[in-house]
């Protein structure tokens, strides 16, 4: 054994002492279920990547076990990080505990060290972007959390028992499973899809790309290649793309500068992470529409990995107009020319859009969206923001009024744990610093429904429990004594 592989076992020795020091996993406490000889599922989590993970570490800890998360990646493949991110490291300060809920050998920075020493971890700047997959890996490996690989959920159907009926496609079979309650941990584009603007439907779907697909970079030597946005993962296509010897990279920003301040950073605190969800709405809206119009920048070494390269071109003020094709190629149409390429990749973000997710399609027109709960002031209307679901205080749906009482329990029975709650939580499960924190009021907030769900099981058990404390031979009466009673005589 290598000496990096045994500090690591003294680590994952250190942590399962920690757990027992602290009691965790807690004991179940949920009534098992049975549906037709088949076990029901305390929660269902959909999807396994950090915010799935996490669930599940944070509904161990109270006691819920009878947990399952399902992914429809292959094990290793979870999440963005070694599939469509391509920054070199994280943006994410290095230090941050990230999903570690409060325990201090479950951090990165304590599975690095346990490696490499406490030296190395100071002389490194941020993670590397492979490096925080392999913890993700070993942080599912130590809590022995139980997840399903390739498995894609296809169905979502409302039973009128209460029970969520889901199916899941795992090659060729199919899987159906039934929950209590399902969690949708689904990420960035967690209620949607990768979203491009109209323009670029004006060409050939091949000519252009999402910075969020799977794109073979090496494809992309001797080509000219164009990067539409300005943000951190247009920065990052642009530099694989350079990195893989295209011919150009032209990056077209809609704006007259690059955004240069992230108002979000300025106000982080723990203040801000357990105080936001408390906010009346119009703060909550504005905040998030004010940082929306003033928009994050990329970080600063994100922006030089491009601008090192002599055939990198930022173009300010171009937004774009229209695409023609051209040949083989393609014209990039700005206010400022016209601009040959032969491949687009729009760096736009993501919508939430559930036309883009069949799966999701009993969820539709269901729940209140922000468009429903709150009407903002002439001038701060935001379309993307007012489609984002209208979440309650521990991220369940809000059923709209008016619907089915059996669509109405299921829908406030699913919890998005994932980007869209940003507006109603805040910046807590969009990043890995506050992760914890979101994990726990998700879990907390599942274990009082559950239990308020179960209130006649624990009142019965409660009533039923005869395991006597004392069994009678503590002590003594004395007025049963002889001499107790002639001395009271």
């Amino acid at each position: 054994m290598s000496s990096s592989h045994h500090s690591l076992a003294v680590l994952e020795a250190r942590l399962q002492q920690d757990l027992l020091w602290l009691n965790q996993p807690a004991k179940s406490w949920t009534p098992p279920l049975l549906v037709d000889g088949r076990e029901v599922l305390d929660v269902a989590v959909i999807g396994s990547g950090l915010c799935g993970l996490v669930t599940l570490a944070a509904l161990q800890r109270i006691g819920i076990g009878n947990t399952r998360a399902f992914d429809r990646a292959t094990q290793g493949l979870e999440g963005p990080w070694i599939t469509y991110a391509r920054m070199e490291t994280l943006r994410t300060r290095k230090d941050a505990a990230g999903p570690a809920l409060g325990i201090p050998s479950l951090t990165f920075r304590a599975w690095f060290e346990a490696q490499f020493g406490a030296q190395a971890f100071l002389d490194m700047d941020l993670i590397p972007r492979a490096m925080w997959m392999e913890y993700l890996v070993w942080y599912r490996r130590v809590l022995k959390l139980d997840v399903v690989n390739d498995s894609a959920l296809t169905g979502v159907a409302f039973r009128q028992d209460g029970l969520i009926a889901l199916t899941f496609a795992r090659g060729n079979v199919q899987e159906n499973v039934l929950a209590r309650r399902v969690v949708l941990a689904t990420g960035l584009d967690g209620l949607g899809a990768p979203a491009m603007p109209p323009v670029a439907a004006r060409v050939s779907s091949h000519l252009v790309r999402h910075g969020a697909d799977l794109i073979d970079m090496a494809s992309f030597k001797g080509k000219r290649v164009a990067v539409v946005g300005a943000g951190a993962s247009a920065m990052d296509n642009a530099a694989a793309a350079l990195e893989a010897r295209a011919a150009r990279v032209d990056i077209f920003v809609r704006r007259a500068d690059i955004p240069r301040v992230d108002k979000f950073t300025g106000i982080g605190s723990q203040g801000m992470t357990q105080g936001y969800l408390g906010l009346p709405d119009e703060d909550k809206w504005f905040y998030m529409v004010a940082g929306e119009q003033a928009q994050i920048p990329p970080p600063r070494h994100s922006v030089l990995r491009v601008s090192r390269h002599a055939n990198a071109f930022f173009h300010l003020a171009s937004p774009i107009d229209d695409l023609l094709e051209n040949g083989d190629g393609i014209e990039v149409v700005t206010p400022k020319g016209r601009y040959a390429a032969d491949l687009v990749i729009f760096a736009t973000g993501f919508s939430v859009d559930l036309d883009k997710r069949p799966e999701f399609a009993t969820l539709a027109g269901n729940f209140q969206t922000w468009r429903d709960a709150y009407t903002p002031p002439e001038g701060w209307e935001h379309d993307g923001i007012a489609a984002m679901p209208y979440l309650g205080d521990a991220f369940e749906f809000r059923p709209k009024a008016g619907l089915d009482p059996v669509v109405t329990a299921a829908v406030s029975r699913i919890t998005c744990f994932a980007y869209p709650a940003v507006p109603t939580h805040g910046k807590i499960t969009s990043g890995i610093p506050s992760i914890s924190e979101g994990a726990t009021r998700l879990a907390t907030g599942l274990a009082r429904s559950l239990f308020v769900e179960d209130r006649a099981f624990h009142r019965d058990r409660f009533l039923n429990f005869s395991t006597p404390e004392l069994l009678g031979d503590e002590w003594s009466d004395a007025d049963r004594h002889e001499d107790f009673k002639h001395a009271q005589a």
